[in-house]
């Protein structure tokens, strides 16, 4: 199997973190019939979808519009993941979107910030900006990851209870170790080529 594939489809997945995710979604659905949730999520994860994949397939015109080098997205792609991954790590008690909605969730804050956030961004448009010509993988690969994701969020009440909160907390903080790993690779390779181009 293609190990690029796997790699990409490992970072994409750790980025989206569906369970991660799966609490604040519960929380956010509190007011939506039980019945629409499934169909509420699967909505917003095909959004969110399409949201990547227009900054995948756009990123590259992107950064040059905006003058912006593989080099400085690379750090910041570096220092964004970081971030995600410390708070994976370090799990707050408080939702960033509050306890829950008095309305169903459209487009925000569900496809976009939460499973279409900054991170995943940053890192779909570094993918395609360093090897273009691997643009058929890397859609392949976050094609996989969000079904992935979607299926993990919209069984998300039925994982919890199989699982349990601390069984819960202790793959996310996993899941954060290795992505803190993957952040810190990003930002070192971001620096050796700015290094490299100042010499």
């Amino acid at each position: 199997m293609n190990t690029d594939l796997i790699s990409a489809f490992v970072l994409l997945f750790l980025v989206l973190d569906p369970l991660g995710n799966l609490p604040v979604v519960a929380s956010l659905l509190k007011q939506v019939d039980s019945k629409r949730r499934a169909r509420v999520v699967a909505r917003e994860c095909l959004i969110a979808y399409l949201i990547l994949l227009a900054f995948m397939f756009g990123g590259r015109q992107f950064l040059d519009v905006m003058h912006l080098s593989e080099i400085s997205l690379s750090i910041a792609g570096g220092v964004i993941l970081f971030m995600i991954a410390i708070n994976m790590v370090f799990k707050s008690t408080e939702s960033v979107f509050g306890e829950s909605l008095d309305h169903e969730p459209f487009i925000v804050p569900l496809a976009i910030p939460l499973i279409a956030g900054p991170s995943a961004l940053a890192t779909v448009m570094l993918m395609v900006s360093r090897e273009p010509a691997k643009l058929g993988v890397w859609v392949a690969a976050m094609t996989a990851a969000m079904l992935v994701s979607a299926t993990l969020l919209i069984l998300g009440e039925k994982i919890e209870k199989l699982l349990g909160k601390r069984a819960m907390e202790a793959i996310e903080r996993l899941m954060g170790l290795i992505l803190t790993a993957i952040a810190v690779e990003m930002l070192l390779g971001g620096i050796k080529q700015f290094l490299l181009q100042v010499k």
